[in-house]
């Protein structure tokens, strides 16, 4: 059975040009010139997509929009609008639509919205199943993270994820892809934080041969590479202002020009954007552009900290040493109550990461497959202090983790060479566990 298209506009030559469009890639259409139709052709027959214009003789498409959320959220719906309403396009987005057209419509673009809407799987379908399977916890914030996730997978509006490091801003990210209809095509992460700021023009919009030195061959780019799919911006907050300006440009003109190259080519990408900074205080400070900053964060989705949802701790803990000992080939150990409730009452600054990497080092200092509480080392650690003041700390950490596994390496390759490659003397030569020593042998990949 042929798929089911529904056009809503008062334009005779719009609504002809849509549905030989649409006739062509094989879609069965109905037509219908105002909102009353339009409830009378919803309430007849069930539709795949509907795509309808903006302004209605007896109302708005924003209206229909409202409707079909409520009562057939199984059909993605598109806006039709006008260039210079782009802030209607984006109300629009805001009530659930799947994503917008300007006038004049451009085929191409159509025929790529349209492709992209008739990928959706239906909600019945989807359930939360895959999300559950890696955004644990039972706690009531995250139920609704999960349920926020799979209706924002099944649009194609900006999402900024808001949230402090280490919650897991970039897991949900990927499955905002993964539900999604792009979930076949590339999910492309970036740290902007990362990319040298004179090289930043090349990394996004790629660039061509000799137009610089240095540039002995063509290179695509981020947006090339995620043409289809994802991109996924992380620490946007990081972007110089020079290429905010560039960034919009190409969000807005949906097609990004090479550096060197003479023509812009056409993308079609889903912008995520994440930051553990306070975007708005940014904006207000002057370090982001305000247009921009209305760009990306059309819809805000706020990842808890793992403060608010201690419930959840018992879970992600047992989780992450089933992780480990399969990582390291031995049996898993288990938190003792009185290390459990210790975990529970810390503030955790920088969230799950913080837990994974605190749990890590127990399971090597622990005895007999138990964890204690004083193998957390939770008098080492940041303080009651609150999510944004410790972020900067991790940061430090994080830079430092190279350095210190070399020195961890020289140290074990030091006492492995003093007892003749004898693990356990070397092991007790260090002051470590037989299980410590074996465990870091296999993380430092030494033999």
């Amino acid at each position: 059975m042929a798929q089911r298209a529904l056009i809503v506009d008062d334009e005779p030559d719009i609504r002809e040009l849509l549905e030989i469009t649409l006739g062509r890639m094989k879609l069965d259409t109905r037509c219908a010139r105002n909102v009353k139709e339009a409830r009378e052709w919803l309430a007849r027959e069930p539709f795949d997509l509907c795509l309808t214009d903006m302004r209605l003789p007896d109302g708005t498409g924003l209206e229909l929009v409202q409707l079909i959320q409520q009562r057939y959220p199984q059909t993605p719906v598109a806006m039709i609008t006008a260039y210079s309403s782009l802030d209607t396009a984006i109300n629009a987005l805001k009530a659930g639509a799947f994503d917008f057209l300007t006038k004049p419509v451009d085929l191409a673009r159509l025929r790529e919205l349209v492709a992209t809407a008739l990928r959706l799987r239906s909600p019945q379908d989807e359930g939360d199943g895959s999300v559950d399977s890696r955004l644990l916890g039972d706690s009531p914030p995250m139920r609704a993270l999960r349920k926020q996730i799979a209706k924002l997978s099944r649009s194609q509006a900006p999402v900024y994820i808001s949230g402090e490091s280490g919650s897991g801003k970039e897991l949900v990210a990927r499955l905002i892809h993964e539900l999604g209809p792009r979930t076949e095509q590339p999910f492309v992460p970036v740290n902007c934080g990362a990319i040298p700021s004179e090289l930043m023009e090349s990394e996004f919009f790629g660039h061509k041969k000799g137009s610089f030195t240095g540039a002995v061959e063509d290179k695509p780019g981020l947006f090339k590479a995620a043409d289809g799919g994802t991109l996924f911006l992380d620490e946007v907050a990081d972007l110089p202002l020079p290429m905010q300006v560039k960034l919009l440009r190409a969000i807005q003109e949906k097609a990004v020009r090479a550096v060197g190259g003479q023509q812009e080519i056409a993308v079609d990408v889903r912008i995520l954007s994440a930051t553990h900074k306070d975007l708005a205080s940014e904006v207000t400070a002057g370090r982001f552009r305000q247009d921009l900053y209305y760009r990306l964060n059309v819809i805000e989705l706020n990842v808890p900290p793992l403060r608010e949802r201690r419930e959840d701790i018992a879970l992600l803990a047992e989780r992450a040493l089933q992780r480990l000992a399969v990582d390291c080939g031995m049996p898993p150990a288990r938190l003792s109550s009185d290390a459990l409730e210790k975990l529970k009452s810390y503030r955790f600054p920088g969230n799950v990461r913080e837990l994974e990497n605190m749990l890590e080092r127990a399971y090597t200092l622990c005895e007999d497959d138990q964890i204690e509480a004083g193998d957390l080392r939770l008098g080492d650690a940041p303080t009651q202090g609150g999510g944004d003041g410790a972020s900067g700390n991790l940061a430090q950490i994080d830079d430092l983790e190279d350095f210190l596994e070399n020195i961890e390496r020289q140290a074990i390759m030091q006492a492995l060479e003093e007892t003749r490659w004898n693990r356990t003397a070397a092991a007790q030569r260090l002051g470590l566990s037989f299980r410590s020593m074996r465990y870091r042998l296999k993380k430092l990949g030494i033999d």
